[in-house]
This record gives structure tokens, C-alpha cells and sequence, in this order.
């Protein structure tokens, strides 16, 4: 058995183990192989391991002192798959995310500076730079607060995240088909890559309300498949090759909101639907609702001027507030921020067992 030190952490809607990447090995196949015996990976309940037997709590995050010149520290996201025994480090996680900042102040990589820290964050899955803004009174992390995200029960202080490149951040394109508005089998769809590469389409197309629960959406093997089929199709448009073992990018049903938000969506990772909503889902969603001629732009009436500042997403559990905010000569860039809260769970030493064929 080995023995590493680990924080468990709320991030967000998502939680798991956060490391500090000296504390892990330097070989990525034996890092992998460590990390997916750690969180039980390969049955259904990870019943062996620290990994929560979904895909929302069976994440790890790995933090060290970043080299760029541009950021404090660098978070590689690891999705652990639960019934599989395998990884994904393609995409981001923008709950976890949140829980980088708190993290790397207290672990002593970034010092406070008064009542509120800036922590600037680079994703090495993506390359994408990302200020984290973290309340810290007297100099230490706070917790406690008065922010209520859905999906998290209780309130908690408020972690802002602003993502400042985060268009094409896996293809190098926001739309890596050329346009906000393709067709794949008859269906309309849009192929965006904003924090998080997604395949868009509206909920109607697949013979769906929008309102459905993530349990009967999952329960629904035909239309599972059927979206699957769009998925890999998309994923060939978006140059991003066979994603048959690839969690990107992530298909998404939108539909007309129902409680006052912008719009209403059901996100998929890609193979379950989301409880609630991934943060680099949103910021890609709130993009396509400013930007004409995509599905999302279509469902709400069209792109509105002056365009909108905020978007609400309505998801499973509530909504998500996504402010946008326009930069460069003709506001062509989009910068995004979210608020979450984030919360430190345990301390200590997570014991994980050591492959023998690695070990050999």
C-alpha cells in the first residue's frame, strides 16, 4: 500500500481528491494506474477506493507551482471513470476548478493578500487561464458564507471564476467546423469549443421535452445511443478524431426555459446526464447564446442588441448565473465569469494499492 497525502474537496457541484502533483509519480501511466486504485474505479460504487461511484464525485485534481509567467499555479483535472478502469485528461472541470484557489493558498503556494486573493490558475488540460478570486479575511481561506449555488445544499463564500481565453481551448477554434450551425443525420446542431468542447442540439430534434430527469434521460437506452451516435459523428467534425474512449465533447439538450432562465439544458458526461451543470458547460452555453445562428441563439429569438450580459441556465437541480463581458476593438472576445463555492472536507493520507506490474 502506498501512502500520499490528499485533501478531499467540494468543488462546486463535483468532489474529490486534490494533490499536490509532487506527491504523485512523475510517469503518467503509473500515476493513472495509482489514481484509479485509489478511487476504486472498476466497479460501479468504486466500493474500493474514495471515489464516489458517480462521475461528478469520482474527479481528482493535481496542483503545483506554475513556471508561466501568467499564472500562480497549474491544475491538471483527471476524470476518473467509475465503472471503468481507466482516466480521461482531455477536459477541464470548472467545479473542481474552484476548489484549486482555496487549495493553493492553503497549502502555501499562493500568499493571501488582505480580505480577498487572486489566485491565477493555468489548466493544463487546456491551456486555458483562468483567475480565481478567493475570500480570505485576516489573511486565511474562508468557507463560510452567504452564497447558495443549486445542487449544493446550505450557502458557503463565494469563489469567482473568470475564464480569460477559453475559446477553442481543445481544437483552437471556437466553432471547429467553420460555423455556428451544422447538420449530422437531419438534426441541426452546433459544434462549439468554449471551456469545454460540446455538441449542441435542441431537445425537441431527439423527440425530447428538456424537462426530463437526468434518471429518465439515462433510462432511455434508444435515445442514449442515438445521442452517442451524434456525439462520435461530431467529434469527427470537430476534428477532435474517435471519441468512442473520450469524454469530449460533451453532448447537451437544450430547450425553452421554464422558470425565467434563458434557457433550459440537459448536459451529458458524455454517457450519464449531469445532476446539474459543469461550469465549462456553462460558460460554453452562455457563448452560443450570444452568438448568431446557433442552436442555442435560435431557440431564444436571436442575438438581441446591445447583447446580453448575463445568462441563466436552468439545469436538473436550478440555474447558473454566467456574466459575460465583451473585449477588443469590436467585442469580439468573450471573457466569462461564474461564482461557486468550494469547501475543504478532509486532511490527511489516502492509501491506494501499488500495480504489481507497475511495481515490477
Amino acid at each position: 500500500m502506498k501512502r500520499i497525502p490528499c485533501v478531499l474537496m467540494r468543488g462546486g457541484t463535483s468532489k474529490g481528491p486534490v494533490f499536490l502533483a509532487w506527491d504523485l509519480p512523475v510517469a503518467i501511466a503509473e500515476r493513472d494506474e495509482l489514481l484509479i486504485n485509489l478511487m476504486g474505479s472498476g466497479h460501479e460504487l468504486e466500493i474500493d477506493g474514495i471515489g464516489g461511484g458517480s462521475p461528478q464525485t469520482s474527479k481528482v485534481a493535481i496542483v503545483s507551482p506554475s513556471l508561466h509567467p501568467d499564472a500562480d499555479v497549474d491544475y491538471l483535472f483527471v476524470q476518473v471513470m467509475v465503472s471503468q478502469r481507466r482516466v480521461d485528461t482531455a477536459p477541464n472541470c470548472g467545479n473542481m476548478l474552484c476548489a484549486v484557489g482555496p487549495f493553493a493558498i492553503e497549502q502555501g503556494l499562493v500568499k493571501a493578500t488582505g480580505d480577498l486573493t487572486r489566485v491565477r490558475i493555468r489548466n493544463l488540460n487546456t491551456g486555458t487561464f483562468v483567475n480565481s478570486d478567493v475570500q480570505t479575511p485576516r489573511g486565511k481561506v474562508s468557507y463560510e458564507g452567504d452564497t447558495a449555488i443549486d445542487g449544493v445544499p446550505g450557502t458557503a463564500a463565494p469563489v469567482q471564476l473568470t475564464f480569460l481565453d477559453a475559446a477553442g481551448s481543445k481544437t483552437g477554434k471556437l466553432f471547429p467546423t467553420g460555423q455556428p450551425l451544422d447538420v449530422i443525420d437531419g438534426i441541426a446542431v452546433t459544434c462549439i469549443d468554449m471551456a469545454m468542447p460540446m455538441l449542441i442540439v435542441e431537445a425537441s430534434q431527439l423527440g425530447k421535452r428538456g424537462d426530463e430527469s437526468p434518471a429518465e434521460l439515462d433510462a432511455d437506452k434508444a435515445f442514449m445511443r442515438r445521442l452517442e451516435s451524434l456525439r462520435l459523428k461530431a467529434g469527427l467534425a470537430m476534428g477532435l478524431g474517435d471519441v468512442s474512449d473520450k469524454v469530449i465533447p460533451k453532448p447537451v439538450l437544450v430547450s425553452p426555459a421554464t422558470s425565467g432562465g434563458t434557457l433550459q439544458v440537459r448536459y451529458f458526461m458524455p454517457h450519464s446526464c449531469h445532476r446539474a451543470l459543469a461550469i465549462t458547460g456553462s460558460i460554453g452555453l452562455a457563448t452560443a447564446c450570444v452568438t448568431n445562428g446557433s442552436v442555442a441563439a435560435n431557440l431564444i429569438g436571436g442575438v438581441s442588441e446591445p447583447r446580453l450580459q448575463q445568462v441563466r441556465i436552468e439545469h436538473p437541480s436550478g440555474g447558473i448565473d454566467v456574466v459575460l463581458s465583451y473585449t477588443g476593438e469590436k467585442g469580439e472576445t468573450i471573457r466569462a465569469s461564474v461564482v461557486r463555492t468550494a469547501r475543504r472536507l478532509f486532511s490527511g493520507f489516502v492509501y491506494a494499492k501499488v500495480s504489481r506490474r507497475l511495481a515490477g
